[in-house]
């Protein structure tokens, strides 16, 4: 069923108003006005709707039913990723938002290939977020995740350590794995993943005296686009039933 977003301010009692944008593609799906849709108020309940009218002509949804959203994960998962290049950031934030992380933080390290410019930084989180928005569409979700970016690594991590289990995959860890690092049951995971040359040694003595907890991936290296699924699978699927 197609599904689109919309901000609680436009769904008014047991109607919602649609933007230029859901209109427009209604209008590519050529719905009749008896075919149902989803929109979702993105804080976690979707509503099945009809067209008043045709797309063509109305601006308004009927809400037919409501009821809460069952893609979200039962718990919290902000992912931290490191900066990397092009086509390979905009693959794992998509992937990141359709596994299930809560929240996505970007950040600078070492060893990151990409640089990116504060002044650039405005355009670029504007379309990181849109193809946040289109992934949580995609995927069912009920909420957009935002995509934010921390100013400095050593903020990356302070803000990592503050979930209850925040972990940090790391190639140089050969002992710790998920499973020794997620029992007894947390209620928040944080998920810090490296650039396409991994974390530096004192990047990861600074981010074990932040509090943050070194985990293992696995005998093999991932890429920097692969490791955020691989961790967010790992982590949901141990935790969530």
């Amino acid at each position: 069923m197609p599904r689109f977003f919309a901000p609680p301010r436009d769904i008014i009692v047991d109607q919602v108003f649609l933007d230029s944008e859901t209109l427009s593609h209604l209008r590519v799906l050529r719905l009749r006005p008896d075919e149902t849709f989803i929109i979702c108020d993105g804080e976690g309940t979707d509503h099945t709707c009809v067209l008043h009218t045709c797309p063509l002509d109305g601006e308004l949804a009927q809400i037919i039913s409501s009821a809460p959203n069952e893609a979200e994960p039962s718990v919290d998962c902000p992912i931290y990723l490191a900066y990397t290049r092009g086509e390979r950031m905009d693959y794992a934030i998509q992937k990141s938002v359709e596994m299930g992380a809560t929240r996505i933080i970007l950040f600078p390290s070492e060893r990151c290939v990409a640089k990116y410019e504060a002044k650039a930084l405005p355009k670029k989180l504007a379309r990181w977020g849109k193809i946040a928005e289109e992934a949580a569409k995609q995927s069912g979700r009920g909420r957009i995740p935002a995509v934010e970016t921390a100013p400095s690594f050593k903020e990356a991590m302070i803000q990592a350590a503050e979930a209850d289990c925040p972990l940090f995959f790391y190639e140089g860890e050969q002992e710790r794995t998920l499973r020794m690092a997620l029992s007894p049951k947390p209620k928040s995971v944080s998920l810090v993943i490296g650039p396409e040359g991994g974390f530096a040694d004192q990047e990861c003595d600074l981010a074990t005296q932040l509090g943050l907890i070194p985990v293992t991936l696995g005998k093999r290296i991932l890429r920097c686009e692969t490791a955020p699924i691989a961790a967010l699978a790992g982590v949901l699927l141990y935790l969530e039933d």
